[in-house]
């Protein structure tokens, strides 16, 4: 199992690269100049100069590019932000704890509710209560997360002022952002466990479990479910890496200081560094998520680590 955690590891470092060169090159061919947003309305063109000089833009775009790679695999940082002047690690870091607890906590919700939900249609299958939840699930999936949560910040904030409209503090400041976002991953995950569950529960062992007398919900729990779990812990997986990389929504309506508001920030600054540095920090923590996801694979199911065991020794 290391080896093939080794083996996945090393995988990551050309999709990295590869999303580095990407992104580097948007920025560099992107309209707008750096120097001049730095500089001011009011500065002369001496003066852009001298920025573009000291921040190196006037270096072409290998040159750039080489001293990005450098910069990250000889000094192991992403750079210094051209607005702040500190370090956009330190301050990619800062802002991913908001970010990733706001994800986490969407993620959370959407597995729990929709799983939940999923089994009891699963269980009720082609009854009222099917019917009833597979309804909202698609109603849920449809929604997009920036309209609900426009919705429900004029409902209970604006309205009833139950809830603050924005910011983030305590946990009332996390319910309107999780449930905006939660929402249509937990219908999603509703519909998936509901096959999942469905397609299980008609195989060999089950039938046979029925027959012996175990309990229904020996039988959902701990027979069916754990064999549903493969697609859904890789649908969970890329949820939570999808709501971290689209959190910038979700940050924006509700005035949330995260990573995604670091980066429009950035790119409205022509902050480059803190641009380049947001989006591969994201990158990253995406392709750890998946890592981690194929490990639970194995934990999950023995037959797949059975699997990868066999493969090795041919």
């Amino acid at each position: 199992m290391l080896k093939y955690i080794g083996k996945r590891v090393l995988m990551m470092i050309p999709v990295l690269a590869g999303v580095i060169v990407l992104i580097f090159t948007l920025m560099y061919f992107a309209k707008g100049d750096a120097a001049s947003a730095l500089a001011g309305a009011d500065a002369t063109v001496e003066e852009i100069q001298q920025i573009r000089e000291k921040m190196g833009l006037d270096d072409g775009y290998f040159v750039r590019l080489g001293n990005y790679f450098k910069q990250l695999i000889l000094e192991g940082n992403l750079g210094y932000s051209y607005r702040t002047g500190a370090s956009v690690s330190s301050e990619v870091i800062e802002r991913f704890k908001v970010s990733f607890e706001l994800a986490l906590f969407s993620v959370a919700f959407s597995i729990i509710f929709g799983t939940i939900m999923g089994i009891v249609a699963a269980v009720k299958q082609n009854t009222w209560i099917d019917n009833s939840a597979m309804l909202l699930a698609l109603i849920g999936a449809s929604m997009p997360g920036f309209l609900l949560g426009l919705l429900l910040s004029l409902i209970f904030a604006l309205k009833l002022h139950w809830l603050p409209s924005g910011g983030w503090g305590g946990w009332e400041y996390m319910i309107l952002p999780v449930l905006a976002f939660g929402v249509s991953h937990a219908g999603t995950m509703a519909r998936l466990t509901r096959s999942s569950m469905l397609e299980v529960v008609r195989q060999d062992y089950i039938v046979t479990a029925k027959a012996k007398g175990v309990s229904p919900f020996k039988i959902t729990f701990v027979h069916a479910l754990r064999n549903a779990l493969i697609p859904i812990t890789t649908q969970a997986g890329q949820m939570l890496g999808i709501t971290i990389g689209g959190v910038v929504v979700a940050e924006t309506i509700f005035s949330v200081p995260g990573i995604g508001t670091y980066i429009m920030t950035a790119i409205n600054s022509r902050d480059y560094p803190a641009v380049q540095g947001g989006i591969l920090f994201i990158a990253l923590v995406f392709g750890i998520i998946l890592l981690v996801v194929d490990i639970l694979y194995a934990m999950i199911d023995p037959r797949i680590g059975a699997r990868y065991r066999k493969n090795r020794k041919k």
